[in-house]
């Protein structure tokens, strides 16, 4: 083995080590100290709901407007005759 491939090999090892230990890092920062979490958590507001809207008439409500529009139309289209 050459001296290039060697280097070559820990610097893979580091960098695989550095992957692995920065989220170990930080799960272990904020999962030992409850308030580190909270302190970063409560600074965002994640879900904002819209505004609630108008409710959607009753079934009863919509029948009687269908009523409503078919005498209409019966008596507009008994004038038309």
């Amino acid at each position: 083995m050459s001296a290039v491939g060697t280097s070559k090999g820990i610097l893979e090892i580091a960098k695989f080590g550095f992957y692995v230990a920065v989220p170990i890092g930080l799960m272990y920062t904020f999962a030992n100290n409850s308030t580190n979490i909270k302190k970063f958590m409560g600074n965002r507001s994640y879900v904002v709901y819209p505004e609630e809207a108008p409710r959607p008439p009753s079934p009863e409500e919509l029948r009687e407007m269908a009523r409503e529009l078919a005498r209409k139309k019966n008596i507009h289209g008994v004038d038309d005759k």
